[in-house]
């Protein structure tokens, strides 16, 4: 089955609240996007840092999910966020995650995610372990 149709088909609730759109993936990467709606943003109208974390922290998940051998399963046990710049409502913003380290008991991710203009939001490094 195609990596991005795996992950669209699995429905995760929570990335649907968030609007978010897997647009690419494999086993060394994940892409998406999402549109800074009002219920996502604190004052002044800029996306919540929270819904920064879950955006990254959702892409970090999926991408271990593409590495998982049949039967396993993950769950986040450390996530760092580095708030670099705003992305104002109405915005879509963008995150791409990559590997910095594939093994047996725990991967590393680091998801950037940026504005369509290119301007950097957040760095994300988060540790998924392999249940």
């Amino acid at each position: 089955m195609d990596r991005l149709q795996l992950l669209n088909d699995i429905k995760l609730p929570f990335a649907d609240v968030l609007g978010l759109k897997f647009t690419e993936a494999s086993e060394i990467g994940v892409k998406a996007e999402m549109v800074v709606r009002p219920e996502l943003c604190t004052r002044p109208a800029i996306l919540h840092g929270g819904a920064v974390m879950a955006f990254a922290d959702t892409l970090g998940a999926a991408a271990t999910v593409l590495n998982l051998p049949e039967g396993k399963g993950t769950t986040t046990i450390e996530s760092k966020t580095n708030f670099v710049g705003p992305a104002p409502v109405g915005t879509t913003v963008f995150g791409e995650t990559t590997p910095v380290h594939r093994g047996r008991r725990t991967m590393v991710w680091t998801t950037r995610i940026t504005t369509a203009e290119g301007k950097l939001v957040a760095v994300v490094t988060q540790t998924q372990m392999v249940l």
